[in-house]
Formats: structure tokens, C-alpha cells, sequence
């Protein structure tokens, strides 16, 4: 067996057993405290790029001459508490010489004396000196007018970093231009934006991020929570950040860009606040009571349908076409005629959204939909629900005691307005309504294109957030 060779392990040491028989190696001790001291001391944190070891050893020379004794066998120990403390960064490094200083005479007088003829002065200028410091101030202003001028410096640098300031791209930029502020985030006002997000704060400042939850150890939840506060920007341009990704639909190359971070933290942001806002605003309760429907029921409504609950609706988003045919199959819908994902939306009679589902395949029935997505059992007796001619759950809602209000199925050959042709008027009437109610969940345009299957993990929280965020526009009437 070959003979075990030891090595210095502090960085710039290069002592070696096999060449230094004088010096004696010895390993970092077990114990806690000393262990750390040792550590510190070398400049060495335990990683991937150095683990400690029992072969992991520092050699005597970084050990002052009285941390050591022999054995009675003659060998090197360390005495108890000895820790390292020679190394090249701690050892004296000889300052150098200041520059000599040259004298140099800027201005040298010669007489000149010939023949007896007469003497004359002639002054000749040294050579322009080698330093700054060495030429003779000339126009110096005085000291008031040096401190008037540095502070009209100091001012034009103000009003100019206010200026960039106000070009930036954050949410200060448009808090007097309400148009901007629905444009980008939907809210009518920066007063509205201003009040939602002050009724998230109090939650979103102890907020885990994305990349924060990947690197979750057993224990490390409040140090994880600790880290948000380093980040690049605010709560509060997070939060417009995640609002001009879903209402514009912008890249996250483009908004990395406008503010001024990069793609993957756009990327881990976007996916902490939808993730986050997927649970503030779920737990409201948005199911509204019988008698809070009757204070808010629009004239259209009382007039033919008083006692109408909610008004159905599906919607579909195109997504893209997965390789495999059996989940094509599965998301294609012959409607769109392309891959999507279906969700149904239940408004109140005054144009407030008080249900969402979750996204189903594409190729699910309206009835298959409305069935498997809980909003039955929300619905009471003597209840009135209004939907399209394709909801035909009439049987789901008598076992409740509701009514369903559809409109009636077209007869051929009819010459007159029939009662079925003038109740179908009435419903779409006031049924139109839950279309102006999508339209704005449509208006969110990260919808517009085509969602990459990417995407898939987060579109289902985008949706429902998208969906909640329209109640904060306001009533349709």
C-alpha cells in the first residue's frame, strides 16, 4: 500500500509531506465552535468545491511556535485551542517609497556679459512641468463662489435624476393618468390599484418567492422570508409588473427590458404573485346571498326574472396542439376548431363574476362542465338559473329545487312569432349580459395568443386571478 501523502488545504499554501519532512500536518478538529474558528480563520466554507475530511490538514507553519509541542515520541502536536493565524494575506507587505521630490525652478535668469559690450537679462521659461500640482493657480474664485456654484451643480443634478426618475417604468409614472393605469393593470385609478395593493401588503410583505420555495430546506421558512427584502424591485412594481403581463400581454423579454431586470426574474415573479394572488383572492367569498342578489338586481331583471340566481357562461382559450393524439383528442374543441381549455363563468345579475371554475379539456359538454365543477351545490331552492340553449341541466337543478331559464330550442316551419321565439328575446335580452362580463376577462390580452403547454402549470391561476380582477371594474350597469 502506498504511503499517505498530506497536503495543506489554505488557499495559496502549497506545502507538501513529500517535500517538507520539517513541517508536521494536522486535521481540523470535530469540535463545534473550534471547527468554525479554524474555518474562518483559513477562508475555506464547506461546499461543493471543498469538503472536510479526516485527510483534510493544515500545515504547522500558519500555527504560532507556542501553539505546538512534541510528544514523548517526538511528534507535533497542537496544544488544546490552537488555531491558524500566519498566512499570506496576514503577513506585513513592504510599503513602497514615496517619489523623491523634484525641484524645478520655473523660471531661470541668466546675464550674459561679451566684450565689454552691454549686459542685458534674459529670462528663459523652464519646460512645462511634469505634474499638475507643480503649475501656479491662476483665476482661482473665491471660496463663496466656489460653494454657489458646486450647490447649482448639485440641483441640476437633482432636477435631472427626478426627471430619469419619472421616465422609469414603474407604477409612479401613471398615478395622475387614469387612462394609462386601466390600460396597464385595469384598475380605472391609481387610487383603486393604490387600495387593493394596501389590503395585500400586510400578507405580500412576508411573501415566499418562486425561486425561494425550489430552494425550501426543513426549517429555513423564516430565513427564506427574510430575502424578499433584497429584491430588485418593490412589492408594489411587482404587483404592476404582474398586471401589465395579463391585461397587455406583454413579453417578459419586454418587460424585463422597461424594468431595467432580468428575463428569469420576471419569469419568478410573475409566477410568485399569480400563485399568490390565486390564494388571497380565492379564499374571498364571492357567492353573494339571496338578499344581497335582490339589493343589486338590475329593473331588466325584476321586471321578467326576479329570482334569478346567476347566469352561466363558457368560455374556451385556445392553447397549443400537445404531440400526443390521445390529449389532442382530449382538447380539441369542433367550436374553436383548435386545442383548448374550457372554463365556466357564473355572473350575478348586476354583472358581478361570483364563480369560476377551474379549466377542463376542451372536448367537455356544458353539462359535463357545469356538473363536475361544484357550482350546483351552491344553488338553493326556488332559485332561477339563466344559460345558453346547450345547458341543458334541468335535471341537475330540479333535484335542488331551481329553475333553469334557457332559451327554447327553434321549430322549423313557423311562420309566426311564436311564445317560444318572444321567450327566446326575453332571456338573450338580459342574458347578454354574461357576455359583456367574459369580454372583460377576454380584455386580459395574455389570453389573445395561442398558451404554450409551458404554461399549463400556471394558466389555471392566471385564469381564475384574471376572472376575480374583473369585479374590481366595477358593476356592468
Amino acid at each position: 500500500m502506498a504511503s499517505r501523502h498530506d497536503h495543506c488545504c489554505v488557499p495559496l499554501c502549497k506545502n507538501d509531506s513529500r517535500y517538507n519532512k520539517d513541517i508536521s500536518f494536522h486535521s481540523i478538529p470535530k469540535d463545534g465552535d473550534l471547527r468554525r474558528q479554524w474555518i474562518h480563520a483559513i477562508r475555506r466554507d464547506p461546499g461543493p468545491d471543498f469538503k472536510i475530511s479526516l485527510s483534510t490538514k493544515v500545515c504547522s507553519v500558519h500555527f504560532n511556535a507556542h501553539d505546538l509541542k512534541k510528544s514523548i515520541v517526538g511528534r507535533r502536536l497542537l496544544r488544546n485551542g490552537a488555531i491558524p493565524r500566519y498566512f499570506t494575506w496576514t503577513q506585513d507587505k513592504t510599503e513602497r517609497k514615496p517619489p523623491k521630490i523634484r525641484h524645478i525652478d520655473t523660471e531661470v535668469s541668466m546675464n550674459v556679459d561679451s566684450n565689454n559690450e552691454s549686459s542685458a537679462d534674459m529670462s528663459v521659461v523652464a519646460p512645462y512641468p511634469d505634474h499638475d500640482y507643480m503649475c501656479k493657480e491662476t483665476n482661482v474664485l473665491p471660496v463663496e463662489q466656489q460653494l454657489k456654484a458646486a450647490l447649482e451643480y448639485i440641483a441640476d443634478l437633482e432636477r435631472e435624476n427626478n426627471r430619469l426618475k419619472s421616465l422609469q417604468f414603474t407604477v409612479n409614472r401613471f398615478t395622475n393618468d387614469p387612462d394609462m393605469m386601466a390600460f396597464y393593470t385595469g384598475f380605472q385609478s391609481y387610487e383603486l390599484f393604490y387600495s387593493t395593493f394596501l389590503c395585500l401588503e400586510p400578507t405580500c410583505s412576508r411573501l415566499i418567492t418562486w425561486s425561494q420555495l425550489q430552494k425550501q430546506k426543513p426549517g429555513d421558512t423564516h430565513e427564506m422570508r427574510d430575502v424578499i427584502k433584497n429584491e430588485t424591485l418593490c412589492p408594489i412594481d411587482q404587483f404592476f409588473l404582474f398586471l401589465c403581463r395579463c391585461k397587455c400581454g406583454l413579453f417578459e423579454k419586454d418587460l424585463a427590458v422597461r424594468f431595467n431586470i432580468s428575463v428569469s426574474t420576471v419569469s419568478r415573479i410573475i409566477i410568485t404573485w399569480v400563485n399568490y394572488l390565486y390564494h388571497i383572492l380565492g379564499a374571498q367569498s364571492i357567492w353573494p346571498t339571496r338578499e344581497q342578489i335582490n339589493q343589486s338586481m338590475p329593473d331588466c331583471f325584476k321586471e321578467s326574472y326576479p329570482n334569478t340566481r346567476v347566469i352561466l357562461n363558457c368560455t374556451e382559450l385556445k392553447c397549443q396542439t400537445p404531440s400526443s393524439v390521445y390529449l389532442n383528442s382530449q382538447r380539441y374543441s369542433h367550436y374553436k376548431s383548435h386545442t383548448t381549455f374550457k372554463g365556466l363563468i357564473g355572473i350575478t345579475p348586476s354583472g358581478a363574476v361570483s364563480f369560476v371554475s377551474q379549466l377542463y379539456s376542451g372536448s367537455i359538454s356544458d353539462v359535463d362542465i357545469t356538473a363536475q365543477c361544484g357550482i350546483i351545490t351552491l344553488i338553493e331552492s326556488n332559485d332561477d338559473v339563466m344559460a345558453d340553449k346547450g345547458f341543458t341541466i334541468h335535471d341537475l337543478l330540479s333535484k335542488k329545487g331551481a329553475t333553469l331559464n334557457i332559451p327554447p330550442f327553434f321549430t322549423e316551419n313557423c311562420s309566426e312569432f311564436t311564445k317560444k321565439q318572444v321567450q327566446t328575446q326575453s332571456i338573450a335580452s338580459v342574458r347578454i349580459h354574461v357576455e359583456r362580463a367574459i369580454r372583460r376577462v377576454n380584455d386580459f390580452h395574455i389570453f389573445d395568443s395561442v398558451v404554450p403547454l409551458r404554461f399549463a402549470g400556471t394558466l389555471n391561476q392566471i385564469w381564475t386571478v384574471c376572472a376575480l380582477l374583473t369585479n374590481f371594474r366595477g358593476p356592468l350597469f
